[in-house]
């Protein structure tokens, strides 16, 4: 159910509607504010608060794209382990067969 929410960002209050828990979406904002005073009160005089949160925006995606590198190479490595697993447990296998097969009459 949408409820409207009000967030304060960078000094200036939002409202929205949203269905997102309120807390959550604060804490979002949070993020969002952390970066920004980051930046430094220098920043902050000498940018207009679109530039700032342009400046933030792009640091997020560069953190997102990176993650999503990152979990990528980490689901590259767990299907060659995955797969090297498996071969080591066919490899077994068929070698305890064959191992049944002679000792069987």
């Amino acid at each position: 159910m949408k409820r409207n929410v009000q967030i304060e960002i960078a000094g200036a209050s939002y409202r929205m509607s949203s269905d997102a828990d309120e807390a959550y979406l604060q804490r979002l904002a949070d993020i969002v504010n952390e970066r920004v005073e980051a930046l430094g009160p220098k920043a902050a005089r000498a940018a207009t608060p679109a530039q700032l949160l342009a400046v933030v925006a792009l640091g997020l995606a560069e953190d997102l794209d990176s993650l999503e590198r990152r979990r990528g190479e980490l689901e590259i490595k767990t299907r060659e382990v995955v797969s090297s697993a498996i071969r080591r447990i066919d490899q077994r296998l068929l070698a305890d067969a064959e191992l049944a097969q002679q000792i069987e009459p």
